[in-house]
């Protein structure tokens, strides 16, 4: 792990070293305190909030509180006269999902699961009295399923995932390693759409043994989000291939006419190193229907004007996410509060703005304008930065930088137990588009904060792909400076235990400080941070 121990005056980077203090800056921060972060979070976790889900309750009330706090600041609504951004968002319920083998009828979520997106506009059905079975639907240098066999019509059986070419790795898979199969997967069935089948049965094991709350979400395709955006829509315009996903069971129903099943087909393989693929004759029949369902969900946004009549047209974003992943079904506690992923991030961005306009309200307000906004959608996909970033309230060419708060009022799991758990920090990406912003980070921390810096997760070989992960990415994307401020993996992440009870304050509200100091050196300082550099 490579930490910058930034304790002394030794940074001396390019010039840029321990500054002299900017006492408004150590003034106004003095607004940043643990007891108003307690007082925001202890709202926006509480179990009243139901997890913050994005289009649900829980999601509309947390936005309707920041607009609240915004409005109490004095920041101005700059959405046409408003707080809220409207994001068009849908969700794509399915009806009439139906899978018969031999004219029995299986049940939804149990025996098989149809996925939304492989659901055209108009649905699909399809009736065969043959389906061609082909392995792992595997083409390649070697091996190939698909030889000798004609696919265009055919309802076609595979393996969802599995390479026998190739030894599977020990233990659980790490991110890296089902990234790869998903994009191995989604090969698969470009292979068949592009060559003509009919539909596609993939066998897949992780229906075998699902939760009642996994069966739950998988209904409907768990109501996944899409963004009405230009791409999304002409991509639902495209032909999709249907797919259904078929338990274990399933498949050896369809297969012991033949006498034939899943393990002995894929001992078969493995044995012979050779495919095993061949027609089954038997009845099988599917359907569905597609309804779209329109989504409530909005970013919201508070604006502090810059007191430069030159500098003001330039743009300062600060960001945190304020949804969660709602309600679970199961266990005794069935809210995801979410109090620090990222109730603790968007708290920071309250503590910040009301450092602001109190620094405006004395006449030492920034040079630089400053969007203060809190997105939606993140665990849905990045949902609410994509859409601002394809919809700017303010030109992206004038946005010198953002930073973006996600999780940072924990210890994570590298830290735990350490002397330096309760004054650390992850931040990623500041050097990824700028390498001066880093130095500007650097110094501040240096001459305010005094924090460890580590930057583990700017590994471009980081396995959790952290970088990608959170709002600021939508920026990054468009050659915008960033820093992600972070706190790291821990035992609640995504859990019902991410509770308020957790929360580190003092270390939450030296973290906001830091992001503070940084935000108020890039809101005055002559120039904007130079983008010499295109790693995104």
């Amino acid at each position: 792990m490579k930490k910058q121990f930034l304790y002394t005056s030794l940074v001396l980077l390019m010039g840029l070293g321990a500054n002299a203090q900017d006492k408004s800056a150590v003034k106004f921060s003095g607004f940043i305190t643990k007891e108003t972060a307690y007082k925001h979070l202890s709202i926006l976790a509480s179990d009243e909030y139901e997890g913050r889900e994005t289009g649900k309750k829980g999601a509309w009330m947390a936005a309707d509180y920041i607009k609240g706090e915004f409005k109490k600041l004095g920041l101005k609504p700059p959405v046409n006269g408003e707080y809220f951004q409207p994001i068009d968002m849908a969700t794509y319920n399915l009806s009439q999902t139906v899978l018969t083998v031999n004219g029995a009828a299986k049940e939804a979520t149990v025996d098989f699961n149809i996925p939304a997106a492989n659901v055209g506009n108009k649905g699909f059905a399809f009736n065969a009295s043959d389906i061609l079975f082909a392995g792992y639907g595997l083409k390649k240098d070697g091996y190939d399923d698909f030889a000798g066999q004609n696919i265009s019509g055919k309802v076609v059986m595979i393996f969802a995932a599995g390479d026998p070419t190739q030894k599977a790795a020990p233990g659980p898979m790490d991110r890296a390693t089902m990234r790869k199969m998903m994009i191995a997967r989604q090969e698969k069935l470009k292979y068949l759409l592009d060559n003509g089948a009919l539909a596609v049965l993939a066998i897949d094991p992780t229906l075998d043994n699902m939760t009642a709350e996994a069966r739950a979400r998988s209904a409907g395709n768990g109501g996944r989000l899409t963004l009405l955006n230009a791409e999304n829509l002409a991509n639902m315009q495209k032909k999709v291939l249907s797919l259904v996903n078929i338990s274990t069971a399933t498949a050896n129903d369809i297969l012991k006419a033949s006498g034939l099943t899943v393990a002995g087909l894929q001992q078969e393989i493995t044995t012979t190193a050779k495919p095993a693929s061949r027609v089954i004759k038997i009845d099988v029949s599917a359907s569905a229907m597609k309804q779209e369902v329109k989504v409530r969900a909005e970013n919201v946004l508070g604006f502090l004007e810059g007191s430069d009549p030159k500098l003001k047209k330039e743009i300062l974003v600060v960001t945190g996410h304020y949804d969660h992943i709602g309600l679970t079904t199961s266990g005794p506690d069935k809210v995801n509060n979410g109090a620090d992923d990222d109730g603790s991030g968007t708290t920071g961005v309250l503590l910040i703005a009301e450092a602001f306009t109190q620094a405006k309200k004395a006449g030492k307000g920034p040079k630089r304008s400053i969007l203060f906004m809190t997105v939606v959608g993140e665990e849905k996909g990045l949902l609410g930065s994509d859409w601002y970033s394809e919809h700017p309230v303010f030109p992206l060419e004038n946005t010198i930088a953002d930073l973006n708060t996600d999780m940072i009022g924990r210890t994570g799991f590298e830290y735990q137990g350490k002397p330096d758990s309760a004054n650390y920090i992850y931040v990623v990406g500041s050097d990824k588009l700028s390498s001066e912003l880093r130095k500007i980070s650097e110094a501040t921390n240096a001459t305010y904060t005094k924090m460890i810096l580590d930057y583990k997760y700017d590994d471009p070989a980081d396995p959790e792909q952290i970088y990608k992960r959170s709002d600021h990415y939508n920026f990054a994307k468009h050659g915008i400076p960033i820093i992600f401020y972070f706190d790291g993996l821990h035992q609640d992440y995504h859990k019902p235990s991410d509770e308020i009870s957790k929360i580190n304050f003092p270390l939450l509200a030296k973290r906001a400080q830091f992001t503070f100091f940084t935000a108020w050196e890039l809101a005055n300082r002559a120039n904007r941070p130079v983008v010499d550099k295109t790693d995104k």
